[in-house]
């Protein structure tokens, strides 16, 4: 951070990029779920002998929700981070 700050970086920069990371992370880990629910549910349906049925708006909800989760919960991180001070954090690194 202090480095892309000393560099010419300018808070919003560092804000949204905090956030595009945050969003990645949480739908990437959403992508994993769904395939582990999918895989479990398609598991557990073969074996108790019922029909396997999944909708594919639940899907893509799903993948939207674990976007916003990310973001949401990546904004006061992200905010603090832009606010810092290139010096002060250039002394950490």
């Amino acid at each position: 951070i202090g480095i892309r700050m000393a560099v010419g970086a300018k808070g919003r920069h560092i804000l949204v990029q905090f956030l595009v990371e945050a969003m990645i992370l949480s739908v990437i880990g959403g992508i994993i779920g769904i395939a582990l629910g999918l895989a479990g549910t398609q598991a557990i349906a073969h074996f108790a002998e019922i029909p396997f049925v999944f909708s594919p708006v639940a899907i893509v909800g799903a993948v939207l929700f674990s976007g916003s989760v990310g973001v949401f919960f990546g904004f006061y991180p992200a905010r603090k981070a832009s606010n810092l001070d290139p010096i002060a954090s250039l002394r950490y690194e």
